[in-house]
């Protein structure tokens, strides 16, 4: 008797779910997260560094990462507790500055951390994963078949939030003083610091889709800097949002 035909897709399939949706519990990613002693910190202070000065260099290295461990994405959580706890931090700092006490600091880390940080991480991670394997892949029909890995395309979110975040967050706290009165000079500077961070979440993205030897186009990436440099403009008549961000917040 013949076996009954399935209504499964048949094939390598299910192979290839697991590469484009790899099983998160069975990565050494968190599989480290329970073993503080292999995390390596001093490496991920190191490419907290060089986000801010030589971004390129960071990508360089985590190429290297993909030739020795086959994967593109982080196998190793201590970037991502620096960065929450630089969150947790910030928003402890800010809310000490504030007086906003126990419940306005649960306020804005949520805000920050779970809104702003995962949330609209895990969007725009996927906006980009898409993106990349969708339009930017080399159409070679020599060449190995070859993807983004979803992991990594929130690796480049974290590595440009910090760029947004060391700015936006941390150097506007230290110029508080500054930013936050009603001059137009204040206004400037304050409005300028949010514009350079912005930029920079852009560009480091694209240098992370640059990395990738398979992809073509990256650019694309930096086609919204125009954009910032447009409402950046238009908030110098007026639009301060140094308040806007205190505001929002607290």
């Amino acid at each position: 008797m013949s076996e009954p035909l399935s209504l499964l897709p048949q094939g390598n399939f299910r192979p290839r779910l697991r590469r484009r949706f790899p099983r998160i519990h069975r990565s050494a990613l968190w599989r480290r997260l329970f073993h503080w002693r292999q995390l390596d910190f001093e490496f991920a202070s190191w490419q907290m560094l060089y986000l801010l000065v030589s971004p390129k260099r960071v990508y360089r290295n985590i190429y290297y990462h993909k030739q020795t461990k086959n994967q593109w994405a982080r196998d190793d959580p201590a970037f991502l507790i620096l960065l929450v706890g630089g969150i947790v931090a910030a928003v402890g700092a800010y809310s000490a500055v504030y007086g906003v006490g126990v419940p306005g600091f649960t306020k804005a880390l949520v805000q920050l951390l779970v809104v702003n940080f995962a949330g609209a991480g895990v969007v725009l991670a996927t906006a980009t994963w898409l993106v990349a394997n969708r339009f930017l892949r080399h159409q070679n029909v020599h060449a190995t078949d070859q993807q983004s890995e979803w992991m990594y395309a929130f690796d480049i979110h974290c590595n440009s939030f910090f760029a947004f975040f060391a700015l936006a967050y941390v150097l506007h706290f230290f110029f508080l003083p500054v930013l936050m009165k009603t001059s137009w000079i204040s206004l400037f500077l304050g409005n300028t610091v949010f514009a350079l961070a912005a930029s920079a979440y852009l560009y480091t993205t694209f240098l992370g889709y640059q990395a990738m030897p398979f992809l073509h186009h990256q650019e694309v990436f930096l086609y919204a800097i125009p954009l910032v440099a447009v409402a950046y403009l238009v908030s110098l008549f007026g639009f301060n949002l140094s308040h806007h961000l205190i505001d929002y917040y607290f």
